[in-house]
């Protein structure tokens, strides 16, 4: 299995900060480690808490904050919601939702990241 990880960086209203990030098509939504978030942007409460499987059985975490940030992709910036999950064993995951959303490709020959030149331009109108 191929991984792809790189530093990002991640522009936020308290301030920006390069994350090194997992881009992760198994995992569903995108998500920051809290430790880093406070140097970045201010989190927000869930208003409902939601739980994250995790590989060992019977096991889950708790999520009870997300926070939306910029950050920046091949001089493109890219927006989206990541949640702060307790105990992330990377600083932040990139997951399906992210870059589906934003026409995201994965080059694992190359290990490089792409974003499709389109979005910059619905970004513009």
């Amino acid at each position: 299995m191929s991984v792809i990880k790189l530093p990002l960086l991640f522009v936020g209203s308290k301030g920006e900060r390069r994350l090194y990030s997992l881009f992760d098509s198994g995992a569903n939504l995108s998500c920051i480690h809290p430790a880093y978030i406070d140097q970045i942007a201010n989190k927000e409460k869930l208003p409902t808490p939601r739980y994250i499987a995790t590989a060992s059985e019977g096991q889950r975490i708790e999520v009870t904050h997300r926070v939306i940030v910029d950050f920046w992709i091949e001089d493109v910036v890219v927006s989206d919601e990541f949640l702060l999950v307790p105990g992330l064993t990377e600083e932040a995951v990139i997951g399906a939702a992210t870059m589906q959303k934003w026409r995201i490709k994965l080059d694992f020959e190359h290990d490089t990241v792409h974003v499709d030149p389109k979005v910059m331009k619905m970004q513009l109108i």
